[in-house]
C-alpha cells in the first residue's frame, strides 16, 4: 500500500526525553514532506502545536487540537466541538469536594484558578503561559459568548483524581470522553468527536485522501480508535498495551526517534 500522509501525536510519540524535537524527528519528516503530508494530532491547545510546526516547516498544513474538538486549516476554524457551559459548573460544583487542579481550554485560552504546581508544571511541558482566571469568571464570560470547554483538565493527587474520575464517568459517561494518562491527570473532551473522527474530516473536506492511505502513530489512550482506523497504525515503544494491540506495527520508544525511524522504513526517507 502507498501510504499518503501521516498523522502523528506529539506528546509521548514524537518528542524526546526532553520533550522536545529531536534532530532526527525533524530531520526524517523534513524530508518528505513536500510529498507527503504531516499533520500534528493532539490534546493540546493550538499556542503548544505551532512552536512544533514552525521547527518542523510544516506551518503550511492542518492542526487537530484537544483530541478533535478544534480543527485548523491555513489557521481558520473548520470544526470546533466544545463541552457546555452548564457542565462546566456542575463539575465545578462537584470539585467542591476533591479540590484538584482545573484548567479550562477554549481555542487558544488556557485558565487556571492559580499558578500552581500543576499549572507551572504544564506550562513548562507546552512552552504556554495560562491566563489567571477564577473558573466562576471564566463561566460568566463563556456563557455570554455562547461558547464552551474544548478541553477540561483535571490534575492532582490520586485519591482526589480518582474520586473526580468516577464521579464523572457516572454522571457524564455518556457525553464527555475522560482520557487519563497518569493516574493524577483526567483529560475531558465532547464525547461527540475524537481524533479519528478529525481525522476523517480532514481526509474527507480537505485533502480527498482515504483512511486506508493514512499513516497514524500514538502512544495512549486517546489514540487507540486512531490507530485502529487508519491504514497503517503505528505504536511506539513505550505505548500502553491497548494502543499496541491495535496497531499495525510497533515502533522503537519516543525517545528513541520511534516515529523518525519507522518513517524511513515506511518511505525510504
Amino acid at each position: 500500500m502507498d501510504y499518503k500522509i501521516v498523522f502523528s501525536d506529539i506528546d509521548g510519540t514524537l518528542l524526546n526525553k526532553e520533550r522536545e524535537l529531536s534532530p532526527e524527528t525533524i530531520k526524517a519528516i523534513q524530508q518528505f514532506k513536500e510529498e507527503i503530508p504531516f499533520v500534528l494530532i493532539s490534546a493540546r491547545m493550538p499556542s503548544a502545536m505551532f512552536h512544533l510546526q514552525k521547527q518542523l516547516g510544516i506551518e503550511n498544513q492542518p492542526i487537530i487540537c484537544y483530541n478533535g474538538g478544534y480543527v485548523l486549516v491555513d489557521n481558520e476554524v473548520i470544526s470546533s466541538t466544545a463541552i457546555e457551559v452548564d457542565t462546566i459548573k456542575s463539575i465545578a460544583d462537584f470539585n467542591q469536594q476533591t479540590k484538584v487542579h482545573l484548567s479550562l481550554y477554549h481555542a487558544d485560552e488556557w485558565h487556571v484558578p492559580e499558578h500552581d504546581y500543576w499549572a507551572k508544571r504544564e506550562a513548562n511541558n507546552t512552552k504556554v503561559t495560562p491566563s489567571i482566571t477564577h473558573i466562576n469568571q471564566v463561566i460568566d464570560s463563556w456563557n455570554k459568548k455562547e461558547v464552551g470547554a474544548h478541553k477540561i483538565m483535571c490534575m492532582g493527587e490520586e485519591d482526589d483524581v480518582e474520586k473526580m474520575y468516577n464521579h464523572l464517568q457516572e454522571k457524564y459517561g455518556d457525553q464527555l470522553h475522560l482520557y487519563r494518562s497518569k493516574p493524577t491527570y483526567i483529560e475531558i473532551a465532547n464525547k461527540n468527536i475524537s481524533k479519528l473522527t478529525a481525522i476523517n474530516l480532514l481526509l474527507e473536506n480537505h485533502f480527498n485522501l482515504s483512511l486506508e492511505e493514512s499513516v497514524a502513530f500514538g502512544d495512549n489512550y486517546n489514540d487507540v480508535e486512531m490507530i485502529n482506523g487508519v491504514g497503517m497504525g503505528v505504536a511506539v515503544g513505550n505505548a500502553r498495551d491497548e494502543v499496541k494491540k491495535v496497531a499495525n506495527k510497533i515502533t522503537d520508544k519516543s525517545i528513541d526517534n520511534g516515529v523518525a525511524n519507522s518513517l524511513h522504513q515506511l518511505f525510504n526517507a
